[in-house]
């Protein structure tokens, strides 16, 4: 890869990184998600840096080119993070039946109680 090619993205990556840490200041992205996103910022960019760490794990996981490696971990990250959010829906799934039970059975004690005030009156 050219310097060129390799400073390019160096700044884009900063700058994406810099986007997610003002996103997490403005509350705008919780900070467990965003940790994720920087922590694969910081290796794309380690690896962007250090071209030669790339040309080391291809080698040692005898992957033929280093595009493939990056490929198949983007691939593996993308997955791990549907399972992260699906999980998560699920629990918000589970956590909304409940409230609505709850709201559904508070207004039904409160549609009692003002039956029983009507009648007393």
């Amino acid at each position: 890869m050219s310097l060129k090619i390799q400073i390019i993205v160096a700044v884009v990556i900063v700058l994406a990184l810099a986007g997610i840490a003002n996103m997490v200041r403005k509350e705008a992205l919780d900070l467990k998600f965003a940790l994720s996103w920087l922590a694969v910022g910081v290796i794309v960019l380690i690896l962007d840096i250090f071209p030669g760490i790339m040309n080391y794990l291809v080698s040692l996981l005898g992957i033929e080119l280093p595009v493939n490696m990056m490929f198949f971990f983007g691939f593996c990250f993308t997955l791990l993070l549907v399972f992260t959010l699906t999980v998560k829906v699920s629990k918000q799934a589970e956590q909304l039946k409940r409230l609505t039970q709850t709201i559904a059975l508070l207004e039904e004690n409160i549609r009692k109680g003002a039956e029983v005030k009507s009648k007393d009156e």
